[in-house]
């Protein structure tokens, strides 16, 4: 059995390839949380749960959704059901709500990332708050935490590209003028028809079918009219599916400046100065960053070691599992 009475341990595992499965888990006490991972094959120590903070490909709940363990709330668990047609087979909850899982007492918090995205906290045993955080737009509702395991998809501190505003002016402007969007079809499009809605748009909104399963269902009545793509006079599409709708102003929500469309800065995401004040309200004594894969996590450990903050990311985990 991994960790112990009040040993709190990150872990990762090895998979079947000799690589490492995606993110980490934490052993505490007598129990192993894994977190925006995959599957462990039935031969390879088991987790008591998979905790699923979102249903982007990046977090893994494809695979983790499969199993008994899964812990996701009710928003998260469709949204895997409707991207990958097939069934959820874990356990859900409402965000905001406190549930047990394997009889530890695990508080919820939306993060306004996606509809139904979720954090999660917990104690420890010996007193220590365990506070995972899963992808962050909004962190207001978070608690005060011990132990912070946070991402950083805009944590390099050297890159100004991961210093921005959302331009939502220049949606209102694009919106005023008839133009259509690329947006993903989970997460993005979703808030980009809730701001169309709160800026007064009352028409039809002509989506994908996939974008379109995912609005309707995770928005609810507040998603409005929709219709298929070029069924109505402004659409709401995947990015690829922009060359098909026949508006003549098509504009990219998104942050990247490779694209063929020009674009409106709208994310899902902390910038790098939100994810240190989210860090100033958390109040860790430790911090392990965990995502993304990539430089980013790296960079951001690496200059709070500098702020003089305990920190570790996901690449120096020296604890290993197959």
């Amino acid at each position: 059995m991994l960790g112990g009475e009040g040993c709190l341990e990150a872990v990762r595992r090895i998979n079947s390839r000799g690589g490492y499965a995606p993110h980490l888990s934490l052993s505490f006490d007598s129990h192993i949380f894994s977190i925006d991972t995959s599957r462990a094959p039935k031969a390879a120590l088991q987790p008591d749960a998979y905790l699923i903070t979102h249903a982007h490909s990046d977090h893994y709940g494809k695979s983790a959704m499969l199993s008994p363990r899964a812990v996701a709330s009710v928003e998260t668990a469709r949204a895997l059901e409707i991207r990958y047609d097939r069934e959820y087979q874990g356990r859900t909850f409402r965000v905001g709500q406190s549930i047990l899982v394997d009889q530890v007492l695990v508080d919820t918090h939306p993060t306004g990332h996606t509809i139904g995205s979720s954090a999660f906290s917990w104690q420890t045993d010996s007193g220590e708050r365990v506070l995972v955080t899963g992808d962050v737009k909004d962190y207001r509702h978070l608690p005060k935490s011990d132990f912070l395991v946070m991402e950083a998809n805009y944590g390099d501190p050297y890159d100004p590209s991961c210093i921005f505003e959302d331009d939502i002016a220049a949606f209102s402007e694009a919106l005023d003028e008839g133009a259509s969007f690329g947006a993903y079809a989970f997460g993005k499009a979703q808030r980009a028809v809730a701001l169309m809605r709160a800026m007064g748009y009352r028409d039809e909104i002509g989506m994908d079918d996939k974008s379109l399963q995912l609005t309707s269902e995770l928005l609810g009545q507040a998603a409005g009219p929709l219709a298929a793509l070029n069924g109505a006079g402004i659409n709401v599409v995947t990015p690829w599916n922009l060359n098909l709708v026949r508006s003549r102003a098509k504009y990219f929500l998104t942050g990247r400046r490779d694209t063929t469309y020009p674009t409106i800065q709208l994310s899902d995401h902390l910038d790098f100065r939100g994810l240190m004040r989210m860090i100033e309200h958390v109040s860790p004594e430790r911090v392990l960053v965990y995502h993304p894969q990539g430089a980013r996590a790296g960079l951001l450990a690496h200059h709070l070691q500098e702020c003089g903050l305990d920190t570790t990311s996901l690449d120096c985990i020296d604890r290993f599992v197959r």
